[in-house]
């Protein structure tokens, strides 16, 4: 019996996190949510009707500054939380800027998924910067293999549609300069690339699956935690957090 993509997901997490152990707690949290989220995916609710108990497994599996707000939005009106629910939905433009959006999009993100794959949509011709479906801007890149190497695609953060971008290009900013679009790798996780822009000072990672064929972008992207302190550390910021905040 072939596993669903959340089940895979939760197994290369749990792979990750017995093998690095910088990344176990926040891989260990992840693996509650995704379970969550197939769920989610699968009975495919009324958006806010199950975000109570989205909230209840924050307040008990999350770390304790995201388990305190989760905390609080459960005393909060039914109200305020639907509100809050369709104002992440609906704001594309710019991701989510605060703990609790960030709660509201990790919930919604089954939805948006769900109603990516119900669609028609054809990604044949598309080479944006931005999704095609859900108008957000990419969480990660994906290198597949491509004749003798590497095509780049991009990956929506929210829906994860995933569509061709050309390689050496910002998906921020469009510049095109190679000196001004600096890569770095580390030795723990050599098939994931820090692609940045000295122009708009932005950066994404990049999941290398010619280098390593048992990645799974989102999962892969979480679990590299000390990239992004390296790549913030010296003043880029990330293009679009992914599905926790990060």
């Amino acid at each position: 019996m072939s596993k669903t993509p959340w089940q895979q997901r939760i197994r290369r997490a749990e792979n990750l996190a017995a093998h690095h152990a910088f990344a176990s707690q926040i891989l260990g949290f992840y693996i509650h949510v995704a379970r969550f989220q197939e769920e989610l995916y699968q009975r495919n609710p009324e958006r806010a009707a199950r975000f109570p108990l989205f909230l209840d497994l924050v307040a008990k599996h999350g770390p304790e500054p995201l388990a305190h707000i989760a905390e609080n939005l459960t005393q909060v009106s039914d109200t305020s939380r639907s509100d809050l629910l369709e104002a992440v939905w609906s704001a594309a433009s710019e991701p989510p800027s605060n703990p609790q959006e960030f709660l509201a999009f990790a919930y919604l993100q089954p939805f948006a998924e769900f109603g990516r794959d119900s669609s028609e949509m054809h990604l044949e011709c598309y080479t944006g910067s931005v999704c095609p479906w859900c108008s957000r801007k990419p969480g990660m890149g994906v290198l597949r293999q491509q004749g003798d190497g590497g095509q780049r695609n991009l990956l929506c953060a929210f829906c994860l549609t995933e569509w061709s971008f050309r390689r050496i290009v910002c998906p921020g900013c469009g510049e095109e300069d190679p000196v001004k679009l600096p890569v770095y790798t580390a030795a723990e996780m050599p098939h994931i690339r820090v692609e940045s822009c000295d122009g708009c000072h932005a950066y994404l990672k990049s999941i290398d699956l010619t280098k390593n064929g048992l990645a799974d972008p989102l999962v892969d992207e979480l679990a590299s935690i000390p990239l992004d302190l390296w790549a913030q550390e010296r003043g880029y910021s990330k293009l679009h957090p992914n599905l926790l905040g990060m």
